[in-house]
């Protein structure tokens, strides 16, 4: 599995635009693309975050890719995505988000894709968090944080989400 950052021009595109993204991440482009709760909205919002935040480099969307080599499949292809909602926040908070097409979920991918980027965020001597959000009837979301080490810290940013959260000394202990 290999995670692509996105950019400003990938950004740019409509989010169902296959061709486009096929021959940038030279990857295939399943039928099903997008998967869940990545949209057009979340497109734009990153290309902004980035115009105004040219020095985010790492800090956004990266794409899931899956390799022919890991068996699964007959060449390169786009799974999903995974992602920060931007740099650390003064306190050392960083967000993560993540979204995989149907026929991938419950196979590992996220979970694995969640564990690179917390791995990253905490190489920043600066995060001293790592949170992510998710609807409650998503257990499978849940499950990528748990087992992540992920705990429950309740209600989220807006109605009906919950919030979970890994501290540094949870992570590194």
């Amino acid at each position: 599995m290999q995670l692509v950052a996105g950019t400003a021009e990938l950004f740019r595109v409509r989010v169902d635009d296959r061709e486009f993204l096929r021959g940038r991440l030279g990857a295939r482009v399943p039928d099903e693309w997008p998967p869940p709760l990545y949209d057009q909205e979340a497109l734009e919002w990153m290309a902004k975050y980035l115009d105004e935040n040219p020095d985010a480099g790492g800090w956004t969307f990266y794409f899931i890719i899956l390799a022919a080599r890991d068996g699964v499949a007959a060449s390169d292809t786009l799974i999903g995505g995974i992602g920060y909602k931007g740099k650390p926040s003064a306190d050392g908070t960083v967000e993560i988000g993540y979204s995989m097409l149907p026929e991938f979920q419950r196979a590992g991918y996220a979970t694995e894709a969640a564990g690179a980027l917390v791995r990253q965020a905490f190489s920043d001597p600066h995060v001293a968090r790592v949170i992510a959000e998710t609807y409650p009837e998503l257990r499978p979301s849940i499950r990528v944080l748990e087992k992540n080490n992920f705990r429950f810290i309740g209600d989220g940013s807006e109605e009906r989400v919950i919030r979970y959260a890994l501290t540094r000394e949870e992570y590194e202990g």
